[in-house]
């Protein structure tokens, strides 16, 4: 699995924000601006794209950590760039460096990891899961 993946790796996603991705969304009394977890969704987002174009039938990825920086505001209505790039392989464990700019300047930047798993073998987990709070 890992010989799949390999450090330099990159991949990039092109987002047109939107009124409905305004940090008021998450809190009436927030600037009216593109938001911190739509940042972060995008980063996981082109991430999990980048391993997917890879993975064999059955398998996912799952967010394991991200340390992201919020550093400049976007006004609603701009479009946003984000950019990943494999920076280490661990078996399953990958991490991400990533960097977001809006038409204007650099807005943030994050490192991310995600672990490729079975998807029959993580959905069991979190049915039984489930099932005890059920119980």
């Amino acid at each position: 699995m890992s010989e799949v993946f390999s450090v330099g790796m990159k991949k990039e996603l092109r987002f047109k924000t939107q009124a409905e991705h305004s940090a008021r969304r998450f809190f009436e009394n927030l600037p009216d601006v593109f938001a911190t977890p739509f940042l972060g969704g995008l980063m996981e987002q082109v991430s999990a794209m980048l391993i997917d174009e890879h993975l064999e039938p059955g398998m996912q990825s799952v967010g394991m950590s991200m340390n992201l920086k919020h550093l400049a505001p976007t006004p609603l209505g701009m479009e946003v760039r984000v950019v990943t790039e494999v920076t280490a392989v661990e078996g399953r464990k990958l991490t991400f460096t990533l960097e977001a700019f809006d038409e204007v300047e650099k807005i943030g930047e994050a490192t991310h990891e995600r672990f490729i798993i079975k998807a029959d073998k993580f959905n069991a987990r979190v049915e039984e899961k489930a099932r005890k709070m059920a119980s």
